[in-house]
Order: C-alpha cells, then structure tokens, then sequence
C-alpha cells in the first residue's frame, strides 16, 4: 500500500468521474497541498491517476499513453502490455506507483507486480486511503441520489478526515 494519496474513480449513468487529492508528504511532513495526481490522456477519451511516487508515476502515465495510441485507445491493451514492459524491464520493476484509468468501457486498476483488475462494480480506489474511498463511494451509490461527481467528491472529503496522507483539495475530472 501506498501512503501517498487517494485516487478514486467511479462510473454511474453513463458518467465516468475520477479525483485525487493533492496532497504530497515526504516522511511524515506535508510538502505540498496542491498537487494534480488524476488527468485526462489519449485526447481526453481516458482519465489516469496514480499514487506513489511522483517521478515515478509520471514515467508510467508517459509510457502507458503510448501504449494507449500505439493500441489506439484499447486501454485493456494498452495496460496489459505496459504490466509486461514493467515486469520485464529492471529499471521500470523498481518503480514505485500504481495507476488506475478509466474510459468509456473499463475502469482498471494497474500495478508494478503485474497485476491489471477491472473490479465487477466499475469502482477503482488506490492509495492510502483507497479502502475509505472504496467504501464511502459504494454507500452513496447505494443510499443517495447524488450524481456521480458528487459521490467522489464525497467520498475523497470523507477520506481527508480519516487519512493522514490525504487532503481535501481535490482534482476532479468527468467524462460524460
């Protein structure tokens, strides 16, 4: 587990939504409150977001868009063969992140041991705080009304008052 950030994304009547915190920490001490850790990829069709490191994750985020135009936008694809090149390669096996996208279709969860998930409820949650995430947004899906953006900016703002590694200034991003 990383504690680093939330990232959480969700889908709900044909709204695709995904926000992250913006908080970075460095030991045990807030270094910056404002960081941008979600953003849109492959023309705007796909949202990303990472935790971890920031380096780290930024190389990812540049070579999962590649693969991303190479596949022409199947993010499955795309995923799958960046988890090789990652596994594979000595250099990219000692980074340290995770990423989560989402499209139109597939919200999937990424990570350096090889793993590529597409959890069955369309929810993908990463970082400290991504179980906190996972439950206050599957609890607002089921007993609220409130439209998907809404439900993650709840959710994320529900997670900076349990987890120390995140805050409450959020990035949000929306496909619709």
């Amino acid at each position: 587990m990383f504690r680093s950030t939330t990232i959480l994304g969700l889908r709900k009547d044909g709204v695709i939504v995904m926000g992250g915190d913006g908080q970075v920490t460095l030991g045990e001490t807030i270094v910056k409150k404002g960081a941008k850790k979600v953003k849109r990829l492959y023309e705007g069709k796909v949202l990303a977001g990472f935790a971890g490191s920031v380096a780290d994750a930024l190389t990812l985020f540049d070579k999962f868009e590649r693969y991303l135009i190479n596949s022409k936008g199947d993010i499955i694809k795309a995923a799958t063969d960046l988890t090789k090149e990652w596994r594979q390669d000595k250099i990219l096996r000692q980074l340290e992140a995770m990423l989560v996208v989402m499209d139109k279709e597939h919200s999937l969860i990424i990570s350096g041991k090889g793993d590529v998930i597409e959890p069955d409820d369309g929810i993908v949650s990463i970082g400290s705080g991504s179980a906190y995430a996972y439950a206050a947004s599957r609890a607002l899906l089921r007993y609220s009304n409130l439209t998907a953006e809404e439900i993650v900016v709840n959710s994320l703002k529900i997670v900076s008052e349990i987890c120390i590694y995140t805050n409450d200034n959020l990035t949000i991003e929306v496909l619709k």
